[in-house]
């Protein structure tokens, strides 16, 4: 089976240095398609459901870690379980240390073909892992979340910390609920609940901007609309349809995860 990819870079002798080096030494690889900016990536790789993107990090508009971040809450289904991220980066010390983790792979600019060699050896075995061993297996959501928070604050160090404060509608009062008090986000299509122990909220902002702004070390994304902080989790157990329920301390209301995420609770 053909491995289909996706380049996104705002530079077009970029764009085409890498397709040109790709061809050499990936010449089995299907480019499907070519984005000028981070949005065009997120909406091509939606519409074109690519196993591979590359991304340059820095793009006008949107980024490559913002790109990423939205194309890591794209649905998945039967037939494509989301995509391997390699970033194409100009900086190699400070913003590569994290890329090591192995989560994601990089490209240094000019694509040397040395280097994008040993990057295409790993990603073909990453993906040849992935399609054997099942969607259970890949690697972790939060994993790469996580990854994708700290190389937002790698490249961009005065960028805000992270959100501290809810400020949500309670009745006919608005109230500053701490973060940290959260049990969980649920959102629907205009709001998103907001539940403590104690009351529940809602706010207009949904999962996607609050996995911008949240530490994504906190709280797990389960869901494509939940958002569970780690501290409240009591356990994780299956129903007779055999889905995973989180289960919350302080609160009965047990949290679907979705095929998406169930990597999180391996062996459940």
């Amino acid at each position: 089976m053909s491995i289909r990819a996706l380049i996104a870079d705002d530079e077009r002798l970029m764009r085409e240095q890498l397709r040109a080096r790709l061809a050499e030494v990936w010449p089995e690889l299907e480019l499907v398609g070519e984005a000028r900016n981070g949005v065009e990536a997120v909406e091509m790789t939606s519409r074109l459901r690519p196993d591979l993107v590359f991304l340059d990090i820095r793009m006008p508009g949107m980024t490559g870690v913002e790109a990423a971040r939205q194309i890591g809450q794209l649905p998945t289904d039967d037939e494509w379980h989301g995509c391997e991220i390699v970033f194409i980066t100009a900086y190699d010390q400070y913003a590569v240390e994290a890329f090591e983790q192995g989560v994601i792979d990089y490209v240094l600019k000019p694509a040397e073909r040395d280097r994008l060699q040993l990057t295409v050896e790993r990603i073909r075995k990453r993906l040849a892992q992935r399609d054997s061993a099942g969607a259970a297996d890949e690697p972790s959501p939060v994993a790469l979340q996580q990854l994708l928070s700290k190389l937002a604050t790698r490249l961009d160090p005065g960028a805000a910390q992270h959100l501290r404060w809810i400020q949500a509608t309670v009745g006919q009062t608005i109230q500053m609920i701490p973060v940290e008090d959260v049990l969980f986000f649920i959102s629907d299509e205009k709001y998103t609940r907001v539940q403590t122990a104690q009351i529940e909220a809602l706010i207009r902002k949904p999962i996607k901007e609050l996995i911008e702004e949240l530490d994504m070390n906190l709280f797990w994304q389960i869901h494509r609309s939940t958002l569970v902080n780690t501290k409240a989790i009591a356990g994780v157990s299956r129903d007779l349809r055999g889905r995973q329920l989180v289960s919350v301390k302080g609160h009965p209301e047990k949290l679907e995860v979705s095929r998406s995420f169930t990597g999180l609770f391996k062996g459940m």
